[in-house]
């Protein structure tokens, strides 16, 4: 594999060039960078949805909107509370994440109710538990050529089906649903250039890994749109693309798109939507902000070891350095749980083997019938054995379920002693499938990180998950559990045709096609509450240090757990009681603490009488600004009391924007950052009225539970500065340092200052 350290051209789709004097020379045109630049996919498509008439800014409007269980009702009652009326566009409900999940009673069908008689009541569209999972549907149903998706869920990816799908918090679908746009400036194209066809065993997962591993830590794709094309495309079926292409959102980047061909063209055929197909390709002359050049046939089965995709070996190479990879990830572990639990890996190695006790195959990555197919004929008149390891398979969709039963493929694995189960996201994010304390789990499924697989650091659990393709965890379940690749079997692959039946959605899903029913009363469970009242942005700051976290990274799922949780994903309050529960469990009852003084301020009370240290923190204070005391216990909107984490770089991870409103509405104002992982966690930050602050890397000048204070914070953001003047309260004094503010929008900013999104629309 190569990164290209520089932009380069790519001339009929073929051939590689740095220099633009190489390809004046191979075409006879001369052509500038920017002239090229029109010439991606990704260009074409974003051009065609961008409602700004100016590239470099772009405000895109989507055709079709997806949502999933965890995030639909948060959603829908932020766009009602904003004036919503009726979808305006097809907007999808799976229920495919809490489906099995028992904890909280009637939550989980009270919010599929919820879901059901909004997709009535709106005109949209609704899938039952069980019937798919949330990418599956969209692939099979809603998905076109040139198209754009957006989904509240990170993994939203259809570019292998020349869809350019983007993952985001809820907020930004709000937008949409109120018929607003997604303003973006114009993100860098980066090309994934494909040359060779994969070695037998080799599956997309091997291929998704290696790419994960290579560009993560080099921030070499990150907001970015990753643009398959090359030779090699046409290699590999669509469902191993539609592999690959769903573990881009590991990499950072923004959105995929890939060049399509006569297999797309069968794949719509087959699904019944023959005139959603379209060739894409980039034109004669493209130019791309970077480039990866990978030869498929290199590729060897590979493992993410815990605890994120991108801690990547070949199995050949793990097996080679068994102990000082497995000491390595133990240090990992510790220094991740704080010493809280000790996780021992090295104990699963027997006779010089690694052995594993869990795995499954499931969800939007690995719940595809070519994958699922491949298993069952590596494990056919196999046993998985009697001992500890168990294996568990979720086909993505009740049609690929449906035709892996008649082609027999249902009968081989269960036959094994493998277990095959309905359309669930559960094993993806803790809900399913949690192993025993100390177990090793192997997943062909999105995410490794940290607790992700369901065991509590609080109650003295651990256990880890490491990512690798359904092949070679089949052929690890027909070696009784010893860490196997595909590659070591020789195995005849049949790769049986997938015919798709439309009857079992026609019979079990209901689509409204559009039309909404304003008569239809919305079916409210007793946990799904409406989100609590939220201040605009005051004019000074106080801001409590409640957590300092020094993790390289910091994922959404150590900022809200997910997992049972969820459960309370409809009741905000609720749900924040689990912020940062397994990173930090403190951090709760501090922010609480803090958040009493601005609750005291909005009901016109001293702020010092609620948080009596405060006292000493506003006097400080009033060394430099006399008046301060005196107007922040009189005037409403001239001081405000809360809290902030510091963070190295968090917001790695999922979408959901519960990450971001669960400190929101515990008395969060801000994140302070090195960086931030992803733009749709900044995103979130910025839609719940919080301030995405950066503080340069190096020693900070403050430290857990100090105060800050931030003056003239609202004239900072209306005047566009970029540059915060801030204030640590220590030792009596006032100690300044400074934050910075990436650029806002003109949107971006009202909504900070209106304290929310649902404020600035109901403004």
């Amino acid at each position: 594999m190569k990164l290209y350290d520089s932009g380069v051209y790519l001339v009929n789709g073929k051939e590689i060039m740095t220099d633009a004097a190489e390809v004046q020379q191979k075409t006879g045109k001369a052509v500038t960078k920017e002239q090229a630049a029109e010439n991606t996919i990704a260009y074409g498509i974003l051009k065609k949805h961008n409602t700004s008439g100016n590239m470099d800014k772009l405000q895109v409007k989507f055709d079709k909107l997806t949502s999933h269980d965890i995030t639909f009702v948060g959603i829908i009652q932020t766009a009602r509370a904003s004036g919503l009326e009726r979808f305006p566009m097809p907007y999808v409900l799976t229920n495919c994440h809490n489906s099995l999940c028992a904890v909280g009673g009637t939550i989980n069908e009270d919010d599929h109710m919820f879901g059901l008689t909004c997709a009535k009541k709106y005109g949209g569209v609704y899938v039952p538990p069980h019937q798919a999972v949330i990418h599956q549907f969209a692939r099979e149903m809603l998905a076109e050529s040139g198209a754009m998706i957006l989904g509240s869920d990170s993994h939203t990816r259809y570019g292998a089906l020349g869809t350019m799908a983007v993952g985001e918090g809820g907020p930004e679908l709000v937008k949409q649903l109120l018929n607003k746009t997604y303003d973006i400036d114009m993100p860098g194209v980066v090309g994934v250039y494909l040359t060779g066809t994969p070695q037998k065993g080799v599956g997309p997962q091997d291929v998704a890994l290696a790419i994960i591993g290579e560009v993560f830590d080099k921030g070499y794709v990150k907001n970015k749109v990753m643009e398959f094309v090359g030779p090699g495309v046409s290699n590999l079926s669509v469902d191993f693309r539609i592999g690959v292409d769903v573990m881009t959102t590991e990499t950072t980047c923004l959105s995929s798109i890939w060049r399509t061909d006569e297999k797309v063209q069968d794949f719509y055929a087959i699904h019944g939507r023959p005139q959603a197909y379209k060739e894409l390709n980039p034109g004669d002359v493209a130019y791309y902000d970077g480039m990866i050049e990978i030869d498929l046939s290199q590729i060897r089965p590979m493992i993410a070891m815990p605890f994120h995709p991108s801690n990547t070996y070949t199995i050949e190479e793990l097996n080679a350095n068994l102990m000082d990879i497995l000491d390595d990830c133990e240090k990992r572990a510790e220094v991740s749980f704080d010493g809280a639990v000790k996780l021992d890996l090295k104990s699963k190695v027997r006779n010089g083997k690694l052995y594993v006790d869990q795995g499954i195959i499931a969800g939007c990555a690995g719940g595809g019938f070519e994958n699922i197919c491949d298993a069952a004929d590596i494990l056919k008149g196999a046993s998985i054995g009697p001992d500890e390891f168990t294996l568990s398979v979720y086909p993505a969709s009740t049609p690929i379920y449906m035709e892996l039963v008649k082609n027999g493929a249902v009968a081989s694995l269960m036959e094994t002693g493998a277990i095959v189960k309905t359309a669930f996201c559960g094993p993806c994010f803790g809900a399913g499938d949690t192993p025993a304390n100390n177990a090793f789990s192997i997943r062909h499924s999105t995410r490794n990180f940290p607790n992700r697989e369901g065991s509590k650091v609080q109650k003295g659990q651990v256990a880890s998950v490491a990512l690798m393709d359904a092949r070679s965890i089949a052929a690890t379940a027909a070696n009784k559990g010893y860490l196997t690749a595909a590659t070591d079997l020789d195995v005849n692959y049949t790769k049986p045709k997938y015919f798709f039946d439309k009857k079992i959605y026609e019979n079990r899903v209901f689509d409204s096609k559009g039309v909404a029913d304003p008569g239809v009363e919305i079916q409210f469970g007793p946990n799904i509450k409406d989100w609590p009242a939220m201040s605009a942005l005051p004019e000074h700051m106080v801001l409590k240090v409640v957590s300092e976290i020094h993790d390289p990274v910091t994922t959404t799922d150590e900022l809200i757990p997910s997992g049972e949780t969820s459960s309370f994903r409809s009741n905000p309050l609720g749900l924040a009681e689990f912020a940062l529960s397994r990173k930090d469990p403190l951090y709760v009852g501090r922010a609480k603490e803090i958040q009493k003084a601005e609750k005291a301020v909005e009901g016109g009370e001293c702020p010092v009488e609620a948080v009596p240290e405060l006292q000493a923190v506003i006097d400080t204070i009033k060394t430099v600004y006399p008046d301060f005391g005196e107007k922040a216990r009189k005037e409403k909107g001239y001081a405000g009391f809360g809290s902030t984490i510091f963070a190295v770089k968090p917001g790695d991870g999922s979408a959901r924007e519960q990450a971001a409103s669960c400190q929101k509405v515990l008395g969060g104002w801000a994140n302070i950052a090195n960086e931030y992982a992803t733009k749709r966690y900044r995103s979130n930050l910025i839609n719940w009225g919080m301030l995405p602050f950066i503080i340069g890397k190096g020693d900070l000048p403050f430290e857990n539970l100090d105060y800050l204070f931030i003056p003239e914070i609202r004239k900072a953001v209306e005047d566009k500065q970029s540059e915060i003047q801030a204030y640590a309260v220590k030792d009596g004094a006032l100690k300044p340092f400074s934050l910075h503010m990436d650029a806002l929008t003109d949107d971006e900013r009202e909504i900070i200052l209106k304290g929310c999104l649902i404020n600035y629309y109901r403004g």
